[in-house]
C-alpha cells in the first residue's frame, strides 16, 4: 500500500503564490485609492482655477467698461470745449466786423500792456 498521500499542507510555492496574489490585490487597492484622491484634488484645483479665471475676466470686463465710460466723458468734454471756443471765436469775429476801430484800439492797448508786463 504505497499510496501517495497528498499533503494537506500547502506547499511553499502555493503559499508564495497566495501571498503574491494578496500583495497584488493590496497594491491594486492602494493605487485605486490614490487615483481617486489625486482625481479629487485635481478636480478641486480645476474648480479653483476656473473660479479665479472667471473673477479675473469679470474684473477685466469692469475695467474695460470703466475705461470706455471715462473715454466717452473725455470726448464729450472735448466736444463741449471746442464748441465753446468756436462760439467765442465767432463772437470775437462779429465784434471786430461790427466795431473795427474799437477792436484795433483794444488790441493795441492789450499789446502795450502785455509788453510792459513782460519787460519787468
Amino acid at each position: 500500500m504505497n499510496k501517495q498521500v497528498e499533503n494537506p499542507e500547502p506547499t511553499a510555492a502555493s503559499r508564495i503564490d497566495e501571498r503574491a496574489e494578496r500583495i497584488k490585490q493590496a497594491t491594486s487597492h492602494a493605487v485605486a485609492s490614490t487615483k481617486e484622491t489625486v482625481e479629487r484634488a485635481a478636480d478641486q484645483v480645476e474648480e479653483g482655477l476656473h473660479r479665479a479665471t472667471d473673477k479675473a475676466a469679470d474684473a477685466a470686463n469692469r475695467a474695460t467698461d470703466k475705461a470706455a465710460e471715462i473715454s466717452e466723458r473725455g470726448r464729450e468734454a472735448y466736444d463741449q470745449t471746442m464748441d465753446r471756443a468756436d462760439a467765442w471765436l465767432e463772437q470775437a469775429r462779429d465784434y471786430v466786423r461790427e466795431k473795427p476801430v474799437q477792436s484795433v484800439a483794444i488790441a493795441l492797448g492789450a499789446g502795450w500792456l502785455l509788453g510792459r508786463i513782460l519787460r519787468r
